[in-house]
């Protein structure tokens, strides 16, 4: 442990925070996490999904419970609605595991293993600077405090940011994400789909865009929730209050679905339900010493890369390796930025083509089979790689 005492401060206490907070305690720095919010962070109940492989790394290093709730299905599915019919059409099976979590409890087993690091509440960041001495401040409304290394874990909107990427600001992609969960009870009148998502993930392909679905622990012991994102452009005139998410969801559903997954999703009721705008960005280093930027802080991609909590998971292991590996804190942040830099930048651009694939110039999705799919899905990657794609890659 090269760098043990160092002392480190974190913006932002959500997935990337935490989780920042652990892998500089492991590598023997003293840790302080300022959180902005005062609420309950694990109530954030949407799904994600992680590769399987990170997930077992986290939880031999400790940044996670072999305990923590998930659903593993090993298969994705693609599905379309049947031509000039309300039944679904299989257009294909992919060989892509994934192991699905609640946001709220992966959150919940973060915070749980920050160990002393300390946790501050409720304490907004006012910004960060420079010392004299060319150390780091934290500014707040209790007063300054003093830091070898200041992570911005603090999302799209960083103060941190601000300092060593001005001017870098989220790039829209012209169409929304419409994200929700619903109780798995709703589908007990749907055996088959049910039993469909017990083993698999499922892409259901519209004109215009692409719904993504697939069950996930729910937030009470035993109880799983059948998770969405929906792709689609914005409705016209566009709007974003819940009555507008909630209303053009079911119109989409109605309108493109097989009938048994529109029932599912216009009339389930629903446990959380969000409307977001698609964005990208990336800065173009992800550290300048004594400056480091982690998850949505450093870089934001398209959401079809699935990477957003994935990378923030994956920069705290490579800042727990940097710190071991370094002889001070400015070389743990130069080796850091390094590699998270080109990855931040490589997922962006692979989100991006993921996005003109799958959204702006969408295929005729009921009449493709197999072939076309594969055949969709490498043109898409273009030789990048994705856990949401692994038997295309492999072949």
């Amino acid at each position: 442990m090269a760098v043990t005492g160092l002392r480190i401060g974190v913006v932002g206490g959500s997935i990337a925070g935490c989780a920042m907070a652990i892998a500089g305690a492991r590598a023997g720095a003293n840790v302080t996490v300022h959180e902005r919010s005062d609420g309950a962070l694990q109530d954030r109940g949407f799904g994600i999904v992680i590769p399987p492989p990170l997930h077992r790394e986290l939880v031999t290093a400790g940044y996670l419970g072999a305990d923590m709730p998930t659903t593993p299905v090993a298969t994705r599915v693609w599905l379309a609605r049947a031509p000039g019919r309300r039944s679904a059409r299989e257009l294909a099976r992919q060989q892509a595991p994934v192991t699905p979590c609640n946001w709220g409890l992966l959150w919940r087993a973060l915070r749980s293993n920050i160990g002393g690091s300390a946790y501050h509440r409720g304490r907004p960041v006012d910004s960060v600077g420079r010392t004299s001495s060319g150390g780091a401040l934290i500014r707040t409304a209790d007063g300054e405090r003093e830091y070898d290394i200041v992570v911005g874990a603090d999302g799209h909107r960083s103060v941190t940011r601000e300092l060593i990427a001005p001017g870098v600001r989220p790039a829209p992609a012209g169409y929304l994400v419409w994200r929700g969960t619903i109780p798995s009870d709703a589908l007990r009148d749907h055996p088959e789909q049910l039993d469909l998502l017990e083993t698999a993930w499922v892409t259901l392909g519209f004109p215009g865009g692409h719904g993504v679905f697939y069950l996930i622990p729910g937030a009470e012991p035993e109880s799983r929730l059948l998770a969405y994102a929906i792709y689609a452009p914005a409705p016209a005139p566009a709007g974003s209050d819940d009555r507008v998410s909630a209303g053009y969801v079911r119109h989409i559903a109605e309108e493109h679905f097989p009938a048994e997954w529109a029932d599912v999703v216009a009339r389930g009721e629903h446990t959380s339900q969000a409307l977001h705008p698609v964005a990208d960005f990336v800065v173009p280093r992800a550290a300048e010493p004594p400056f480091l930027l982690a998850g949505d802080a450093a870089s934001v991609t398209r959401p079809h890369t699935a990477s957003g909590a994935v990378k923030a998971l994956q920069d705290a292991l490579c800042l727990e390796r940097s710190l071991r590996a370094s002889s001070s804190a400015a070389g743990a942040l130069r080796r850091y930025a390094d590699e998270r830099s080109a990855e931040g930048a490589r997922l962006v651009a692979l989100g991006r083509r993921l996005g003109r694939a799958l959204v702006e110039h969408t295929p005729d999705w009921p009449v493709m089979g197999p072939a076309e799919v594969d055949a969709l899905s490498r043109a898409a990657l273009d030789g990048a790689d994705s856990y949401l794609y692994g038997s295309v890659q492999r072949e």
